[in-house]
């Protein structure tokens, strides 16, 4: 039973009269009184919020609170099945006020447009005071959970451009083709770093550099949140996954993270600093654990750096059913109720329950005897419902199918194909095999597990969780042998099954089709997957596919490798005696097109490593690693043992940041503006040429590197700095420059997020290029802006400058 006030029942007389119409208002206007007030938490939210939290059960703030997934309110209790059952959602929302439901799988938008309806009508008509649902759902690369739609590469791909607007045109077309649909919270853009190839979750983020994560990131979020395309809906993203997820120690998802508070400021704070300070509106938290201690129930992490430092706003919402999980796996409360407090009081606003409604329960409980306050709850009541408002969500609440052509629009699948293109890294090409001429081809084979696989191509969160079957992926998108049919029509392009029906390899009939052909490419790669289920021991390339590789090879007939997958296999045993090597990660639906474009030269690739390819199963080191892990140089302990340890250096380029292209690029004439930096104001300009020197157009992305010579926190080789991507036409030269701040440049945070600016000897690498530089410091200005991803101002120290001149002569890092 509930018992509302006199004043709210008058003023929920109107609103039910109008349900009971069968009408469903656009808006709903609470009218202030004069004894409406709000509770001090509630004070920083805007008027309707706070008029709503003045008028709310402790039920009824619990409950948007709250989000329960598809499956227990659709008809089969399957998560693929878009089909409401009003009277299990009826229940929900009547008696527990539910706030958000969530996901689903791919279906045609009409179906999503009933099924979003018929919900949002019983949240208007059960909730009291006509509160809508937020509906959230993992739209990773494109809409990824609508049928017919453009599905845009994977972030890692998206890395690999070095190009933001691609991660722009991939949030508008994600909310031109799902907004409409009453998809009003997209869990995206992942944010994480991808530092550990080994977690299943790699090809969810945008490489190993956390200035390339940010940069992507806030093109997405602010495309995402402020498109004006899908007015009048606005749609929330949501930052993944806060923070330090992507680098578990075991390389397996929702594990445990070592992971030191600096390192944790200097790069996995960065990109969701830079989301946040675009306007992120929620955070999806870490589903692992940070030194021992489980993010859920990480008061330091969820309130101590994300809204104290971090100045976050908005919402925090668990991941799967991850409160539980810290009775379950992580072990750290005795029981529900307990893990419960335990993830409040750090400072989680919404539970991902998703299955029941236990979590209700335990948080009234919690309220009851005093370990929570009021003033808690309305805080993280507050916070969802405010993002309800500034997303126009009372106003705009029901879904519209008047705009269903967008769905499948040509031009948005054309720039999906566009952003393949940019996307692919060409990392090997001896004697110039490729490009293969298309007039010069007869006869090409390609085989492997991805030649005829569109599900190889896209990956995971396409069309559901862990992909789908073959069979069920649209047949316009064309497969890798189809594409190079295509761009291949004088040639007989043919594929042959590399398993016979029972399984056995057919290595013989591989060899003597490689003979007969005059070049093989060899679609390599691995099925979908995300999460738990693509836990992995072993990045070695399988044991079929290098047999398959070396039957090829021993034709002698040119072979090209392409890497098809989420995350860098080791293809060492058979790199040296493959003549090109393509990555091509995870290019989604034009990824067939842009491959076999680059393949027959009608595309230049332009892509770059955004992350450092290893060598070894067994070692992975990053390229802003430190001067620790380089190579031990064993003469150092004497004679007699300068043989041991011998030294590897791939045929294959294996480097961050590094790719081929069709044409060459010379970079000349760094300079800077001055060789002495002085003071926090002071900006130093540099300026390279860079040159197209080839015979043909071509895209090039410049980076700039800077190393801090030395350092009281040991510093990486080299970090990132600044990147720029330009078209160039054949013999075109540009002039680039990068203006270097030294708060946002030279400084480094410690590991309370606090710059420290040193002064000292900088060298600059672009290109080929190298200059060195000095900061001799200078007072910190009031009030200065601190680097992006920490707070606070740069605290300039002092250092004994190393020795040397400032002309171009440092030696590049290893």
């Amino acid at each position: 039973m509930r018992l509302v006030a006199s004043r709210t029942a008058l003023l929920a007389l109107p609103l039910l009269a109008a349900c009971q119409r069968g009408a469903v208002p656009a808006t709903v206007t609470i009218i202030p009184t004069a004894t409406t007030v709000a509770t001090p938490a509630a004070s920083g939210f805007g008027p309707r919020v706070q008029q709503l939290l003045a008028h709310m059960t402790l039920e009824e703030k619990i409950g948007q609170m709250t989000q329960l997934n598809i499956s227990v309110i659709n008809t089969t209790g399957v998560q693929k099945d878009v089909v409401l059952d009003s009277a299990k959602a009826t229940a929900l929302v009547r008696n527990f006020h539910i706030g958000s439901f969530l996901n689903g799988e791919a279906v045609p938008a009409a179906q999503w447009v009933r099924y979003s309806a018929a919900l949002q009508r019983i949240a208007l008509r059960e909730s009291r005071l006509r509160i809508p649902i937020i509906y959230g759902i993992d739209h990773m690369h494109g809409a990824s959970y609508v049928a017919g739609t453009a599905i845009f590469p994977h972030n890692i791909n998206l890395g690999a451009s070095f190009n933001p607007e691609l991660a722009r045109q991939t949030a508008r077309a994600t909310v031109l083709e799902s907004a409409d649909l009453g998809h009003h919270w997209v869990f995206a853009p992942v944010l994480d770093l991808g530092v550990n190839a080994y977690w299943p979750r790699f090809y969810e983020t945008y490489g190993e550099d956390p200035l390339v994560a940010s940069r992507m990131g806030a093109a997405f979020v602010r495309e995402l949140q402020n498109n004006k395309e899908i007015a009048p809906y606005k749609v929330a993203g949501s930052g993944k996954h806060f923070l330090g997820y992507s680098d578990p120690r075991n390389g397996w998802d929702r594990t445990n993270a070592l992971i030191p508070d600096q390192r944790l400021q200097e790069f996995f704070r960065p990109s969701f600093q830079a989301a946040i300070d675009a306007g992120l509106k929620s955070i999806m938290i870490n589903s692992g654990e940070i030194n021992g201690e489980p993010v859920h129930a990480s008061r330091a992490i969820l309130t101590d750096l994300l809204r104290d430092q971090m100045g976050f706003k908005g919402v925090a919402v668990t991941d799967w059913e991850d409160i539980i999980r810290l009775v379950r796996i992580q072990k750290v409360a005795a029981n529900e109720k307990e893990a419960t407090w335990m993830a409040i009081d750090a400072g989680v606003d919404m539970a991902m329950t998703p299955y029941t409604t236990t979590f209700c329960q335990y948080v009234k409980e919690l309220v009851q005897e005093g370990r929570l306050t009021q003033a808690r709850i309305d805080l993280s009541a507050g916070r969802v419902l405010q993002m309800k408002d500034e997303i126009g969500l009372f106003e705009n609440p029901m879904p519209r199918a008047d705009r269903l052509s967008r769905i499948g629009d040509p031009a948005l699948r054309a720039q999906a194909t566009a952003a393949a293109r940019e996307s692919v890294v060409l990392l090997k090409n001896d004697k110039n095999t490729l490009p293969l001429a298309p007039a010069r081809v007869k006869r090409l084979l390609v085989v492997g597990p991805s030649a005829e696989s569109r599900a190889n191509l896209s990956g995971g969160w396409t069309l559901a969780w862990q992909g789908r079957p073959e069979a069920a992926y649209p047949k316009d998108v064309p497969t890798l042998v189809e594409a190079l049919r295509k761009e291949f029509p004088g040639a007989k392009v043919e594929t042959l099954p590399y398993r016979d029906a029972k399984g056995k390899m057919q290595l013989a009939s591989i060899s003597a089709a490689a003979r007969q052909a005059d070049a093989v490419v060899l679609a390599l790669g691995e099925r979908p997957y995300t999460e738990g289920l693509g836990n992995s021991s072993d990045l070695t390339l399988p044991d079929d596919q290098q047999q398959l590789t070396r039957a090829a090879q021993a034709s002698g007939k040119p072979t090209v490798l392409l890497m098809i997958g989420g995350r860098p296999g080791i293809i060492r045993s058979v790199a040296d005696a493959t003549t090109a090597i393509i990555w091509a990660g995870l290019p989604g639906y034009g990824g067939g097109t842009a491959l076999a474009e680059i393949i027959s030269g009608k595309t230049n690739p332009s892509g770059k490593l955004p992350f450092t390819y290893p060598q070894f199963a067994g070692h992975i080191s990053n390229y802003h690693h430190d001067n620790n892990k380089n190579s031990l140089d064993l003469s150092d302990f004497g004679a007699g043992f300068e043989q041991r340890g011998a030294k590897y250096k791939s045929s294959m380029l294996t480097e961050f940041g590094e790719g081929l292209s069709y044409t060459t690029y010379a970079y000349s004439g760094l300079t800077l503006s001055d060789t002495v930096l002085t003071g926090t104001a002071a900006r130093l300009r540099a300026t390279v040429r860079v040159a197209n020197t080839g015979a043909r157009a071509g895209q090039e992305a410049v980076l700039w590197f800077l190393t801090d010579e030395v350092g009281r926190i040991t510093r990486p080789v080299r970090l990132l700095k600044h990147f720029e991507k330009q078209a160039y036409t054949a013999g075109q030269s540009r002039e680039l420059t990068f203006d270097i701040n030294p708060l946002t440049d030279l400084s480094y945070p410690d590991g309370l997020g606090r710059p420290q600016l040193e002064a000292g000897w900088f060298t600059l690498r672009v290109g080929s290029q190298s200059a060195r530089f000095r900061y001799v410091g200078g007072a910190v200005a009031p009030g200065a802006a601190a680097p992006t991803g920490a707070t606070g101002n740069a605290t300039p120290t002092n250092r004994t400058p190393r020795p040397g001149t400032t002309s171009a002569e440092a030696s590049p890092p290893k």
